[in-house]
């Protein structure tokens, strides 16, 4: 029998009564369910030395539990912190120009909606995204030029002033003043 199919009958001879002994023990299915696919994970990713055990059940319930007890702990430690500090202060609440800015961000090519992120929402240096994508730095320039005149051409109104305005307020919505038109020029002339 292949290691393939060994672990497969293992995987369905063992699975349910796994999932039953962590539900008996956390009281949660969906936590039991979980911890149980973590360790046939782990099973599977050694399973030529797991299979060689007397008893690879014992070894996958022993780890499930330990995943079990792991995560109750992490929960545990992330409740005590949410009682010392509260919760985390409310980030800025999207305007229209910020949803515009994403849903055009969303019409680019990943690759050129990645760079235009990563170098000025994220602060990377091109040499560093060229890093992070396995690519030259000139490919990295190129996305970035690329994805500015892109994004222009789909933040730019038709009277040249900033964001086109979508829906039935666009018609009668003023130019943004210089600064508002400024935030956003930036990532189109830089």
């Amino acid at each position: 029998m292949t290691d393939d199919a060994a672990f497969a009958e293992f995987y369905r001879s063992t699975y349910r009564s796994v999932v039953a002994q962590l539900y008996a023990y956390t009281g949660d299915l969906t936590e039991a369910q979980e911890s149980a696919q973590e360790a046939f994970i782990r099973a599977w990713t050694r399973w030529q030395k797991v299979a060689e055990y007397d008893e690879p059940r014992a070894w996958v319930c022993r780890v499930a539990y330990r995943v079990a007890v792991s995560r109750w702990r992490r929960a545990k430690t992330a409740a005590a912190s949410w009682r010392r500090h509260g919760p985390p202060s409310p980030g800025p609440e999207p305007d229209g120009m910020n949803a515009d800015l994403v849903a055009a961000l969303r019409q680019l090519p990943e690759a050129q909606r990645r760079a235009l992120v990563l170098h000025y929402l994220g602060g990377f240096s091109v040499a560093e995204i060229a890093s992070l994508d396995g690519v030259a730095s000139g490919t990295v320039r190129s996305r970035l030029s690329r994805g500015r005149d892109a994004l222009a051409g789909l933040l730019t109104s038709e009277d040249g002033y900033g964001v086109a305005r979508r829906g039935p307020s666009a018609p009668d919505r003023a130019p943004p003043d210089r600064a508002e038109a400024t935030r956003w020029e930036v990532c189109a002339s830089a």
